[in-house]
Formats: C-alpha cells, sequence, structure tokens
C-alpha cells in the first residue's frame, strides 16, 4: 500500500519520458505514484527499489519525492512559518509545496519567520497539514526521572490543567496550574524540574527547585519586594493565597516558609498586617 505522508520503499514499475511509476512490487495492479524525472536517482531501472516520501502535488495528485522532509506523518518537528494566508499559515518543511497549518490548528496566532513545534496529520479531504495542538503525537517514554533537568518548550495553554510542555521537542510534559508562576507563555522555551513521572510515562514539571533549595531564592526575592514597596509589604503570612501567588509568584506555603526564615534571621518583622524591613 503507498502510504501518503510516509518514507517508505518502492519498486520502479515503469519508466517514462517524465519520470518514474513505483509500486509496492513490479506485478502490482494497485495505483502507482509517480516519482518527477528529476528526482530520480542516475541509473535507476525497472525493478529497483527507491526510497522516497509520498505527498499530494498542487493539482491533489499523489506524488513522491527523494528529498528529505522534517516531517513525517504522526510525528512533530520544530518548522518556520514561510507565510500567512487568508486560510493559515504555510510552513518550510524541505519542499517546494509548503505545508499548510490551518488557523483552527494553531494554539497561538503565528507570525511569518518564526518557528513552531507541529506534527503531520491528514485532514477529512485525506490531505497532509500542520497541527500546534502536538499533544497526541509526542512520545512518552522519555529517559528523565524524578528531580532530573529539563528544557521544553511550551506548546499551548489550558486554564484547566497548565502548561503543556514538550520536553526536548519530543516528550510530553506539564506544568501544572498551581506550579504556574511567572509569565508563562506560548512558545516560551522553560528550564523545568521533574516533580515527578507518571505510569503512562508523562513527565510533571515544576518551575521551581525543591522546597529546601528554593526557600534561600524565595526570601531574597520577598526583601527585594518589600525594599521595592520603600520597606513595608502591604500584607502578610496569613492573606490570601491569590494575592500571594499574583504579588510575589509562589503559593503560601512557600512564602511562609521563606517569611520564616527572614524572621528567623532578623531581616524583618510582622507588623500587624503587613511585614516591615528590621531596623538595624
Amino acid at each position: 500500500m503507498i502510504k501518503l505522508g510516509e518514507v517508505q520503499n518502492l519498486i520502479v514499475a515503469k519508466k517514462v519520458e517524465f519520470g518514474v511509476y513505483l509500486a509496492e512490487d513490479t506485478g502490482s495492479t494497485d495505483a502507482k505514484v509517480l516519482l518527477p524525472e528529476k528526482q530520480v536517482p542516475e541509473g535507476t531501472q525497472v525493478g529497483d527499489t527507491v526510497r522516497v516520501f509520498i505527498y499530494r502535488d498542487s493539482s491533489d495528485r499523489l506524488i513522491a519525492t527523494t528529498k528529505e522532509v522534517a516531517l513525517t506523518l504522526g510525528r512533530t518537528a520544530l518548522l518556520k512559518v514561510a507565510q500567512v494566508a487568508k486560510i493559515g499559515a504555510f510552513l518550510d518543511w524541505g519542499l517546494e509545496k509548503q505545508l499548510l497549518l490551518p488557523f483552527k490548528e494553531q494554539t497561538w496566532p503565528v507570525k511569518e519567520g518564526e518557528e513552531c513545534l507541529a506534527a503531520l496529520y491528514t485532514d477529512k479531504s485525506n490531505r497532509l497539514c500542520a497541527t500546534m495542538k502536538v499533544y497526541p503525537y509526542l512520545d512518552m517514554d522519555s529517559p528523565y526521572k524524578k528531580d532530573d533537568r529539563v528544557t521544553g518548550r511550551v506548546y499551548e495553554i489550558s486554564r484547566e490543567f497548565g502548561a503543556f510542555v514538550a520536553v526536548d521537542d519530543k516528550y510530553s510534559g506539564l506544568i501544572s496550574k498551581k506550579e504556574m508562576y511567572g509569565d508563562v507563555r506560548e512558545g516560551d522555551i522553560v528550564q523545568a524540574r521533574v516533580a515527578g513521572v507518571k505510569e503512562d510515562g508523562k513527565l510533571d514539571l515544576s518551575l521551581r527547585e525543591k522546597a529546601y533549595l528554593q526557600i534561600g531564592t524565595d526570601a531574597d526575592k520577598i526583601m527585594g519586594i518589600i525594599e521595592s514597596y520603600g520597606g513595608v509589604l502591604p500584607f502578610n503570612d496569613k492573606a490570601d493565597p491569590e494575592t500571594i501567588r499574583q504579588e510575589m509568584q509562589m503559593s503560601k506555603n512557600e512564602f511562609k516558609r521563606a517569611v520564616g526564615r527572614l524572621l528567623k534571621e532578623g531581616k524583618v518583622v510582622i507588623d500587624g498586617s503587613s511585614i516591615r524591613k528590621a531596623e538595624k
């Protein structure tokens, strides 16, 4: 079977002046696909095997190419946006015919010249298209374990779940909503810690270190913010968790731990409903 969107070995069944027709075997009565003359390796004869990629040309006909493509069916790759048109964006993927990325398959509006992580799929009309909704296409057999440091690309953000991350652009990871600190956006490259590995292999990620390592950084951050407020922070560790998260980019427990260290070190005092820098 000739497989659209895949690289496969096919046999030269017939030679014509404008190329060769390829099939699964020389006696096949099934559909054959053209490999244009300029793509035919020198010296190729009937019966030879040729490794090709199958796609559709501008007339929507199946056609073969020996060119290397950046993306095959069901896989992911980082591709550059060549142009944005009325029906979507077009991506460079190694062929003269650029790959369509429909607007509805974009997790954020892409711009010409930028790169995006995309997967290849066939639409309802059996045409090859790209999608930035790569969750189903990512691998779950990463070599990483708990507390490893990883680099990933944020490809989608969900208000319900958090930030979906493609670790090394190929492995499935998630920064949960409760671990979302700072201004994390689609397309960002993030450095994260593996907080856990699920049974199915997906990675739970955190942008923060383990508590005993993070507390010093948090304490320094709090002191800097107190100083930016003129030495008095207008809330304390009993404030609403959402206020703490929005103002400090840390959870209430993390805030309380760091404030506790500052109190112990004599750097701050809690004064009513505020935290004040201690006088020397």
